[in-house]
């Protein structure tokens, strides 16, 4: 078969690939009902997997939106042992200040940051909520958070050093999205743990819930709140230079062995880059992405095996029109290529269609999700995936056209004549 095929394809007239085409258009034209159900599996795999791997790539996209970390020289360490909770409340050792000091003085590390999250009941206008508040530290530290986070204040301003009973809110305080009933405003009296504070600015929308449902003060009047002001939820680590990053990592993770009485393979604890986190995420991801794509796929099989059915079936209803071509010159070739071009031309109609389809499902997929998450990674169309899934499906067409067409290109043209 494959030999025939190539020796069609030798003899193609490429002058004559227009009439072709226009053939295959206008006999597809003719049989509307019949062609759009031959259709119909191509189309649902090519939807499925088109929206599929697009609500995939926007996924990947609101979920990394949610760190909110740019700098690619920041390292974070984490205490393990998580139960529930913001970062480092469920751990059954926590971090601790002593963990801070004495990371800040290895030789790769710039300096070293506690963040502190704590967990408590948060009062406004007489109504309560949970409410998650987070620490900030005074001279360059509080520079390289406000940097590394890019916080910047929609209303009134950020918090400065020596600010007691102030606070700044994340942007749906500003908005009215966390329960309150009415936005707050920079002015305005909030409580947390049933101590007042001042807020004097609200945050820019970050596009993360975990920033933008955040209440931000210094480290001194969240510490007078906690049960145990010298544990530390995530210590954020500047490396001197990004070059340093494996060296620093392998440094940190040696000296908190040593400082918590664990071996190597038995840590209590996680050292881990922005780059390794988001790997993770997008390794997952990609997995289900692939698992699903390849049960969709088994629409498209579905497709290319109706192709067959209907070239067969055409072959034998256009008999006389191949006998009748035949008898005024068209050679074996001409038949071929008109029911190969006809057959692939179905496949591309099918995968244009699904494309579209699949498109505006990932579209108003990706909107929900950001929705849910309170992410704003927006919609990007995938120009790669829509040419290679079109050739694809033209090609899958085509493919399933080879038997039928050569079928028609070996028909006698007497015995045509006489059907």
């Amino acid at each position: 078969m494959l030999k025939i095929f190539f020796g069609f394809l030798r003899d193609l007239d490429y002058t004559r690939l227009k009439d072709y085409f226009y053939l295959a258009f206008d006999n597809f034209v003719h049989r509307k009902i019949r062609s759009w159900l031959t259709l119909l599996g191509i189309l649902i795999g090519v939807t499925a997997v088109v929206s599929l791997i697009s609500l995939g790539d926007g996924l990947k996209l609101a979920v990394t939106s949610q760190f909110g970390i740019s700098s690619t020289e920041v390292i974070s360490v984490q205490a393990g042992g998580l139960s529930f909770g913001p970062p480092g409340s469920g751990a059954v050792t926590p971090l601790t200040k002593k963990d801070v000091d004495e990371i800040k003085k290895l030789p790769s590390v710039d300096f070293s940051v506690a963040r502190i999250v704590e967990q408590g009941k948060l009062e406004f206008d007489k109504k309560v909520s949970l409410g998650f508040a987070t620490n900030f530290p005074d001279g360059n530290e509080r520079k390289f958070l406000y940097d590394t986070l890019e916080f910047r204040a929609e209303k009134g301003r950020l918090l400065k050093d020596g600010d007691i009973n102030k606070v700044i809110l994340g942007n749906n305080f500003g908005e009215d999205k966390v329960g309150f009933g009415k936005k707050i405003f920079p002015g305005d009296t909030i409580s947390f743990k049933d101590e007042s504070f001042e807020v004097v600015g609200i945050l820019e929308k970050k596009g993360s819930f975990i920033f933008d449902n955040i209440v931000g003060m210094n480290a001194e009047p969240l510490e007078d709140l906690m049960e145990n002001p010298d544990r530390v939820d995530v210590i954020a680590v500047k490396i001197k230079d990004k070059s340093l990053m494996d060296k620093a990592k392998l440094e940190i993770e040696k000296l908190l062995r040593k400082n918590r009485g664990v071996k190597e393979g038995q840590e209590d604890f996680q050292v881990q880059t922005p780059q390794a986190a988001l790997s993770t995420i997008n390794d997952v991801l990609t997995g289900v992405q692939i698992f699903i794509v390849l049960i969709a796929s088994i629409s498209i099989f579905v497709g290319s095996v109706g192709i067959i059915n209907t070239m067969t079936t055409s072959v034998m209803e256009r008999k006389k029109q191949i006998g009748i071509m035949k008898s005024i010159g068209a050679k074996n070739s001409d038949i071929f290529f008109q029911f190969f071009i006809e057959s692939g031309l179905m496949g591309f109609l099918g995968g244009l269609v699904g494309v579209i389809l699949g498109e505006l499902i990932a579209f108003v997929g990706t909107i929900g999700i950001n929705s849910f998450i309170g992410s704003e990674s927006g919609f990007k169309l995938n120009f790669m995936l829509i040419i290679l899934t079109l050739f694809g499906s033209f090609l899958i067409g085509a493919v399933s056209g080879i038997v039928p067409a050569v079928n028609a290109a070996r028909q006698n043209p007497v015995e045509s004549l006489r059907s």
